[in-house]
């Protein structure tokens, strides 16, 4: 059975930083594309950070380049997403997904796996 448990997330001000971590097992997690995505009130889900599916390579979206750090344990079989200088336009829902193949910097598409989402509220 997978399952992704994200932990971390809640409240800051802006200028503050946060540590997402997701958690999964049941999959083969050194193999897998493993990302973070996010939906902010009123919009749709939008990607924010991924490796491909050998970690070898890092994707970020534009908006958070140089602010956020996606990492992998894959003894731990968990993947982070280190937020620092958050900002008021960051406060969403982040979700933690993983997929056999890639996770996409442009639209978002139904991934294999998905984490329930954790809130990031970032006040100004």
């Amino acid at each position: 059975q997978v399952h992704l448990v994200q932990s971390g997330g809640g409240s800051v001000q802006a200028g503050g930083s946060l540590t997402l971590s997701c958690e999964t097992s049941g999959f083969p997690f050194s193999s897998y594309a493993m990302g973070w995505l996010r939906q902010a009130p009123g919009k749709g889900r939008e990607f924010v950070a991924a490796f491909n599916w050998n970690g070898a390579s890092t994707f970020y979206a534009d908006s958070v380049k140089d602010r956020f750090t996606i990492s992998r344990d894959n003894a731990k079989n968990t993947v982070y997403l280190q937020m620092n200088d958050l900002r008021p336009e960051d406060t969403a829902v982040y979700y933690c997904v993983a997929d056999s193949l890639s996770i996409e910097t442009g639209a978002v598409r139904e991934y294999g796996y998905w984490g329930r989402g954790t809130q990031v509220t970032v006040s100004s």
